[in-house]
């Protein structure tokens, strides 16, 4: 039972982390370029343990990104849960892939979630209310998230296997 909830400790502690980098303020310039942690902690824990990291975690995570926030409720986690679902279904060929190939499947899925949460933005209104930036930002993300996910891979592995997280 004990080796059940091992090192789930540390899975939460990750996605609380990423959240509080996903809301420090930034001034204008790097918020578009500053890279969504969250869903880069959720790729990895899908890929590495997909038996204890889900869809459920990925909607849950996007509905507490949603509330810090203050938007819509449910486009973080409409996004996240999709990252999550495409994750699960396809951990065991993400697995062999190289750190390369990773990052270029992270950069698609980072910036397939902000093109839905953009989507979103402008379905409700705001397009027409106020100014929405151009359409090509939500690229930014994912760039600065592919850049990053060698990094992201590596210290969350090494933890991983030190705290033994199966």
């Amino acid at each position: 039972m004990l080796r059940r909830w091992q090192g789930m400790w540390f899975i939460f502690l990750s996605f609380i982390g990423s959240m509080m980098l996903d809301i420090l303020p930034l001034p204008s310039w790097a918020a578009f370029w500053w890279p969504d942690w969250s869903a880069l902690v959720l790729i990895y824990w899908c890929i590495a343990v997909p038996h204890r990291v889900g869809v459920v975690t990925g909607w849950s995570v996007g509905i507490f990104h949603d509330l810090l926030n203050d938007t819509l409720l449910g486009q973080q986690a409409l996004g996240l849960c999709l990252i999550a679902y495409l994750c699960v279904k396809w951990h065991r060929r993400l697995r062999f892939f190289p750190l390369l190939q990773q990052s270029i499947f992270v950069g698609g899925l980072v910036a397939m979630k902000d093109f839905l949460v953009f989507l979103s933005a402008w379905i409700e209104g705001l397009g027409l209310i106020q100014h929405l930036p151009a359409v090509w930002t939500f690229l930014y993300p994912a760039v600065t998230s592919m850049l990053l996910w060698p990094w992201i891979f590596v210290i969350l592995r090494d933890f991983r296997r030190f705290y033994q997280i199966t």
